[in-house]
């Protein structure tokens, strides 16, 4: 494929953005003109935003044909924001991006020069992650170096959603059926050909991060899940050792009632062996239960998301 003259697509999940929406505009415009060779779109998801984030979009939609806006009819998520936007794009080469400025627009330039160069995915790496909350930053490292070792699939390490895909990767994601989706691991999962430029992440403008530990854990469990099933064989060893325990311990107890003659105090040993027992049981069936949880999920065959309306010249007539 010629990879001159072709056209970018620039995928924008939106969440109570509407403060910063104009700047972002601005450098992205500013960016995406100086790749005179190619067209672009720009299309923004919001993602059931509870501010004027809609109408700020359609504003933007109503200046400049090229950004397409679609609405949700609810929150579902910036995993189902980003496939909405996947979906819908035209472009030969597609970059999701975030709103709050933390992601550099004027990297994309570095990004298309290698893609031009025969790369399928240009990642955009953090030098550091000094911008997040340090609680954050542990658990987050934690968690992908704890991913990477158990998983199918290895997540490249500070790497966020922010990309360049070529549309042949993007073809192969629209064809993975999932619906409880963990994108990062889809992205590692499709594999092709990569490269990485760095950046330093920009400190967030306007707003606040709608991240916080409940949603951080949910996502870390989603990943897991999503990629591995050594969690279950966690249990099956862990119920073996128990058991190997068990009988090692019973064979004590009868060698020391029957040789020294010493009746072994039950209760409290009974009462000890029964609640570790009843712990280990309950926490198997709650790893067993998030991917029999995962299955019942995904045999409902809902949607992954649910447009509203679409805005935007290519749909002024829908």
């Amino acid at each position: 494929m010629n990879r001159s003259f072709s056209v970018i697509s620039i995928v924008v999940p939106c969440f109570n953005e509407e403060k910063g929406l104009g700047t972002l505009f601005d450098r992205l415009e500013a960016t995406l003109s100086q790749l005179a060779d190619f067209k672009y779109e720009i299309i923004c998801i919001d993602d059931g935003s509870r501010d004027n984030t809609l109408a700020v979009l359609c504003q933007h939609a109503a200046r400049n044909q090229n950004i397409v806006v679609l609405e949700f009819s609810r929150n579902f998520g910036k995993e189902a924001a980003l496939t909405a936007g996947l979906d819908i794009a035209q472009g030969d080469a597609i970059i999701p991006i975030d709103a709050d400025l933390q992601h550099p627009p004027e990297l994309i330039i570095e990004m298309v020069k290698q893609w031009k160069n025969g790369y399928d995915v240009v990642l955009a790496r953090r030098t550091s992650r000094e911008t997040d909350h340090p609680l954050q930053r542990y658990i987050t490292q934690k968690f992908y170096r704890l991913h990477n070792y158990i998983s199918e699939c290895t997540i490249p390490h500070n790497v966020g959603d922010f990309r360049l895909m070529d549309r042949r990767v993007v073809e192969a994601l629209k064809q993975i059926p999932e619906r409880r989706r963990f994108m990062k691991g889809l992205f590692a999962w499709v594999g092709y050909k990569q490269t990485t430029v760095d950046f330093v992440v920009e400190p967030r403008r306007t707003g606040k991060s709608t991240f916080n530990p409940r949603r951080l854990w949910l996502l870390a469990l989603e990943g897991i899940t999503s990629f591995s099933t050594v969690p279950l064989a966690i249990w099956t060893y862990a119920g073996f050792i128990v058991a190997i325990l068990s009988f090692v311990y019973g064979c004590w107890i009868v060698l020391k009632t029957l040789v020294f003659g010493i009746d072994v105090p039950g209760y409290a040993s009974l009462l000890t062996a029964i609640l570790f027992l009843g712990g280990i049981q309950l926490m198997g069936i709650g790893v067993l239960g998030e991917y029999i949880g995962r299955i019942y999920s995904e045999s409902k065959q809902r949607p992954i998301y649910i447009v509203r309306q679409r805005y935007g010249k290519r749909y002024m007539h829908d």
